[in-house]
């Protein structure tokens, strides 16, 4: 009866992943049209996507120190209300202002949400009562990759029929979302990990080799992660010459397809695997998969590659959540921020890359890809480490 008491909690989390999903791939998916139409350099692009995650680190950072006074429901509530406004003012203000101008500012809004929602969200889920928090957590990340083929999908339908010059459009119907989801957690139970028991101090959480050692494999996570679906669609389109229908399909939503499936594939088999050395398969995985991205003399082989990707990182975020709240288990809140922080640092840091390496190569996206190959091969160095030193 407890548990079914947080159900409706437990979905609402779930759909809080399908807005940060919203939030960080729909812009993708315009790169080529906001280059086209709006004159917007891959070099300009690239920084929309450090602004959006330097954003997100910065509500990360800060929420560590306030998210226990204010509550989980505020900060959730207002992470919803923020991604509301973000989306909107992406309909509106390219339109009304200097595109880039609109573009930058609609980007922090949304990224100040989806930071709070990267806080926030997995902390609900791991207080909420359940016999196996690792498989809730993985689920609660496959929807984020579920949210991710949702707006693929749906965008490219969108486009194929309306066009690309209609996007305004489709930016301010996915604002209904988080707006709905906002509204629903002002009404749905939550509890705090704090109230398991008394949380670490942050001043004492620092100073553990075990948490710096997780804060390594989250910046790898992060960039692994989004350096190639940031710049899927984009590297489908421009970089292979493909229409944007099949580019978007074959790159971006196969990656999030195989990257979701790899998350319920955990959430399924989660107490069978030994992480560790899960993590050291996918993380070599991973590397292969850029490999192939980057250095593939054909293009099939390429899109290939992405979808290996995506599989191959499924399980790197999740993951590192679960092995942390175990090896950590009275981090708190604090914890999750932190975690979060260096993730998104991670997703800032290896997009950004791709864009300006890529840029000094005449848009070679190839060539920008391959320079954030340094990513997964620190991940599989730092796993294999890891997964040696538990085993001791």
């Amino acid at each position: 009866m407890e548990k079914n008491k947080y159900s409706k909690t437990i979905n609402c989390c779930l759909l809080g992943y399908v807005v940060q999903a919203i939030i960080n791939n729909y812009v993708p998916l315009l790169f080529v049209t906001f280059n086209r139409d709006f004159g917007v350099s891959l070099e300009k692009i690239s920084l929309i996507i450090t602004i959006n995650f330097i954003v997100q680190m910065s509500a990360d950072l800060i929420s560590s120190k306030f998210i226990d006074k204010i509550g989980y429901r505020v900060a959730v509530v207002a992470a919803h209300f923020c991604s509301f406004a973000g989306m909107l003012l992406l309909a509106l203000l390219p339109n009304v202002m200097d595109p880039y101008v609109g573009l930058v500012i609609s980007t922090v809004v949304c990224a100040l949400g989806g930071g709070l929602i990267e806080v926030i969200i997995s902390p609900i889920v791991e207080a909420c009562p359940s016999d196996n928090k690792a498989a809730h957590m993985s689920l609660l990340h496959s929807f984020y990759c579920w949210g991710h083929v949702a707006v693929v999908l749906v965008s490219t339908v969108f486009f194929a029929v309306l066009g690309t010059d209609k996007w305004h459009i489709l930016a301010a119907v996915w604002a209904i979302l988080p707006l709905l989801n906002g509204i629903a957690f002002c009404r749905v139970p939550i509890l705090t990990l704090t109230e398991e028991g008394k949380s670490t101090p942050l001043s004492q959480l620092v100073k553990t080799k075990t948490f710096w050692a997780f804060i390594v494999i989250m910046v790898c996570a992060g960039a692994c992660e989004l350096s190639v679906s940031q710049w899927a669609s984009a590297f489908a389109e421009a970089g292979l010459g493909v229409s944007k229908t099949v580019g978007d399909l074959a790159g971006p939503m196969a990656f999030a397809v195989l990257m979701g499936g790899s998350r319920i594939f955990y959430s399924r088999m989660g107490d069978k695997i030994n992480i560790e050395k899960y993590l050291v398969i996918c993380s070599a995985l991973c590397l292969f998969s850029y490999l192939l991205i980057a250095l593939s003399p054909y293009k099939f082989l390429s899109l290939v590659g992405c979808g290996i990707c995506g599989f191959a990182v499924g399980v790197m975020w999740p993951g590192s959540y679960s092995m942390a709240a175990a090896r950590l288990p009275r981090g708190g809140a604090a914890m999750f921020a932190l975690l979060a922080l260096a993730g998104d640092t991670g997703c800032a840091v290896g997009p950004g890359l791709v864009g300006t390496v890529s840029e000094l190569f005449s848009g070679d996206l190839k060539k920008g890809i391959l320079s954030v190959a340094i990513f997964p091969a620190v991940m599989l160095f730092s796993s294999i480490a890891y997964e040696r030193k538990s085993r001791k």
